[in-house]
């Protein structure tokens, strides 16, 4: 049955040694964002990062926040980011433009780059829900973010080693400078048959 056979898992573990982090958090709501980032150092601090393999990059706003992302990403300096953010609603929309596209924006930097991103931007509808979620009774989420990207760090290079050592398939065809077997279209097939009949 396939409930009782055992699969191949794999997961990143919680080991900062060797790799590198980069963090970008916004200025705006520092009084949050702040708190989140602190938690973050902890988190990594806790992995075993030693502040040499950290890197701070601080910009406006949450919604500045995915370019840098990917800037960094792609400068191979690292390998994850944390991304710190607050946002909180207002009187006009401007609050949902802002969070939708923050979060969007950071997934893409990710997908794009290949580097693993973790979001630790807070969409709040008040400053206390934020101040809960920045070290009061919903924990610390710059904590949290801090260990989602030591771990998926790791599962990234494992990833990356499995990859590098699968067998690379046979290809389909190779060009020799003769034609290919079978690679004239099956109606081009059909009339030479014809042909050799008449």
């Amino acid at each position: 049955m396939a409930g009782t056979e055992k699969t191949k898992s794999l997961r990143g573990g919680l080991n900062a040694a060797g790799l590198r982090f980069g963090i970008v958090v916004a200025a705006f709501n520092s009084f949050i964002t702040d708190r989140l980032l602190a938690g973050a150092l902890d988190a990594l601090a806790r992995a075993g990062a030693t502040d040499e393999q950290i890197e701070t990059i601080r910009v406006p706003g949450s919604f500045e926040i995915p370019l840098a992302a990917k800037k960094l990403a792609a400068t191979g300096r690292v390998d994850a980011v944390i991304c710190i953010g607050c946002v909180l609603r207002g009187e006009t929309s401007h609050y949902d433009y802002v969070a939708s596209e923050t979060a969007r924006g950071i997934q893409l930097a990710q997908l794009d780059s290949g580097v693993p991103m973790a979001f630790c931007v807070l969409t709040c509808d008040t400053l206390e829900q934020a101040i809960d979620r920045a070290g009061l009774k919903g924990g610390n989420k710059g904590f949290e973010a801090g260990l989602g990207a030591v771990e998926m760090a790791q599962l990234s290079r494992k990833l990356a080693g499995k990859l590098a050592r699968k067998p690379a398939g046979k290809p389909a065809h190779v060009e020799t400078g003769k034609p290919a077997r079978n690679a004239a279209p099956r109606a081009a097939r059909e009339r030479a048959r014809g042909a050799r009949r008449r």
